[in-house]
């Protein structure tokens, strides 16, 4: 495989950036009966790029971008034993370069970026039946934490 780089993401990026946004929230419909009609959006990714508290990263080959991750800085509830951790969000790889490893490294950078931050915890949200996207985060040390419950 070609050299993979990571690096953050730029305004420039906003574009293919869009794009991976639609292929989380397709990736992601079949889990969540609850998300409205296209079209959607998730993320204020210009926003995200721009904020001090953010960092979006994007993988990067041969010019290409292949895929995608942030980590934002959200207070944590008032009685856990932290008061912000890292919330990790946006994952997204092109299809044909998904099991290469690039997730991982793109989990990596934003972990080191967290921690020069001086956060300790790190965290995500995941479709309980999105079982590949579990063992993904799984590969990389996640670990099942809580399970968000509803009543329709």
């Amino acid at each position: 495989m070609d050299t993979i780089h990571i690096r953050s993401a730029t305004q420039n990026d906003l574009k293919v950036l869009r794009t991976f946004e639609q292929g989380v929230i397709k990736a992601e419909r079949p889990f969540d009966v609850t998300l409205d009609a296209d079209p959607i959006t998730y993320y204020d990714l210009g926003e995200l790029i721009q904020n001090d508290n953010a960092l979006v990263v994007v993988a990067e080959t041969n010019g290409t971008v292949i895929a995608s991750g942030f980590a934002l800085v959200k207070p944590a509830k008032h009685y856990l034993d932290h008061d912000h951790f890292a919330y990790l969000g946006f994952m997204y790889t092109r299809p044909e370069y998904r099991g290469k490893g690039v997730n991982a490294r793109i989990v990596e950078r934003l972990k080191q970026w967290s921690f020069a931050k001086g956060l300790k915890e790190i965290r995500l949200t995941v479709y309980n039946d999105n079982q590949s996207a579990i063992k993904a985060y799984e590969k990389v040390g996640f670990k099942k934490h809580i399970i968000t419950m509803r009543l329709a």
